[in-house]
């Protein structure tokens, strides 16, 4: 469905991804993993457009269903069925948590199936229904983190991506958030996360791969990977 082929992304004169290669098949939750500074909100960013690949004599390309995407600008991709979760929420803060969920289905083929959409997401998340007249910059963290997945929702991607989803969150409303990403999943989204919280990750992910330096160092299995050795010491503090 997604796939990323030896891309080379940088700021400036300064390099941060060197030749990143990955997959996402449709229907699986796909985790990036590795510590701050990897590059893994780049790697995100770069597939949306907001960020451009490099010119190497590598063979860069970002595909998304069979269909070159690197070079088309993020409204365009957001049109083609991908949306993106940035660490930062981009909430409207002087805006109710309704208006904010419709502002997400701003393109032809999500405005048609507003209302249905706006019923999944109460469904997934009730406490934005009771809050849906308050204002964004009243609401918690957890609730600014249900709200960002719910506008994107409201886009009716078939491929989320989703940057940290666990950041500054009580460890009750982590557990909320990786189970609804499940449940996500199972309404027929795909999922490609970037997350420090690695246990959480694998746990739920079908599979995952590891970014340290700019490099994908690893990949595999979701749970099979809280077994590998270089995890437990690297990441799990076993």
């Amino acid at each position: 469905m997604f796939e990323v082929r030896e891309l080379n992304v940088g700021y400036g004169q300064v390099q941060v991804l060197w030749d990143v290669s990955l997959k996402v098949q449709q229907g699986e939750i796909v985790s990036v993993l590795g510590p701050n500074g990897a590059g893994k909100s780049t790697l995100l960013r770069t597939a949306l457009g907001m960020l451009r690949p490099m010119e190497t004599d590598r063979a860069n390309s970002i595909t998304y269903r069979e269909q070159r995407i690197d070079g088309l600008p993020p409204e365009q991709i957001v049109r083609l069925g991908i949306a993106l979760i940035t660490e930062e929420k981009h909430l409207f803060p002087d805006m109710t948590v309704l208006d904010n969920l419709k502002m997400g289905a701003y393109i032809r083929r999500a405005k048609e199936k507003r209302g249905e959409s706006l019923g999944v997401i109460f469904n997934l998340f009730p406490r934005l229904g009771e809050r849906k007249n308050q204002m964004a910059r009243t609401l918690s963290g957890g609730e600014r983190q249900m709200l960002a997945i719910g506008r994107a929702l409201m886009s009716s991607p078939d491929l989320l991506m989703i940057d940290e989803p666990s950041l500054g969150l009580q460890p009750l409303l982590i557990t909320k958030i990786f189970n609804t990403i499940k449940e996500i999943k199972e309404k027929g989204v795909t999922i490609l996360m970037v997350e420090q919280n690695v246990y959480f990750s694998l746990e739920i992910s079908d599979r995952a791969y590891v970014l340290e330096n700019g490099k994908i160092v690893m990949e595999g299995r979701g749970k099979e990977m809280l077994d590998n050795d270089h995890i437990k010491k690297a990441y799990l503090a076993m």
